[in-house]
């Protein structure tokens, strides 16, 4: 399975004058991961071929799976659904923009890119 490994990159021929933020190797190793993990990659691999022709991919989804898993962030705030005749409240969109950060807070690496 493929593991991202951010702001990494110590050997005896690297240098960083910033301690290597930013910078993001993709690592390939068989035995990584539990077999649920390793099957919801498969079926984002299935997706991405199937549909590669008909929709612009998201190439960071792999990321996104390992990020979301890693910062343990809970994203089970419930979507909000209005009707074309409702009127947007306050409520409304607190909740929204909540859900946002926090997604955003769940794919942040930890070196904040």
């Amino acid at each position: 399975m493929w593991k991202l490994k951010i702001a990494g990159g110590h050997g005896p021929w690297l240098y960083s004058l910033n301690n290597f933020v930013g910078r993001q190797i993709w690592e390939f190793d068989r035995e990584a991961g539990t077999p649920e993990e390793r099957e919801e990659v498969r079926k984002v691999q299935e997706n991405f071929t199937k549909n590669r022709f008909r929709y612009k991919p998201n190439g960071d989804l792999l990321m996104r799976m390992q990020l979301i898993k890693e910062n343990q962030i809970d994203l089970s705030i419930p979507p909000v659904r209005l009707g074309e005749k409702e009127e947007v409240t306050y409520e409304a969109v607190t909740t929204v923009v909540r859900k946002a950060v926090r997604l955003n807070r769940a794919i942040q690496a930890k070196d904040g890119h």
